[in-house]
């Protein structure tokens, strides 16, 4: 499945394009790659997502045949870090 599919329907990134310009701009790594949004992804894979407010780190568990609901969507990756950021005041 395509990065950019897969961020979409885990809802990682609430829509495809925004997930495209996440990729374009080099906010988003594939095991430590800077990742494109065609790249193909598979188990075990993981994603880092740099935000303007955290970063995230997290691994596909399970790879989705189609459309999921938004209760399954957190059930296709496992959280391996999430950072929240601190604006300096």
């Amino acid at each position: 499945m395509r990065l950019d599919k897969f961020l979409k329907l885990s809802r990682l990134i609430k829509r495809r394009t925004e997930a495209k310009k996440a990729c374009q701009g080099g906010y988003v790594k594939i095991n430590d790659k800077i990742a494109k949004a065609g790249d193909e992804i598979k188990i075990s894979d993981q994603i880092e997502i740099e935000f303007k407010d955290r970063f995230l780190m997290v691994e596909i568990i399970q790879i989705p045949e189609g459309n999921i609901s938004i209760h399954q969507a957190s059930s296709l990756y496992r959280i391996i870090k999430e950072i929240k950021k601190v604006e300096p005041n």
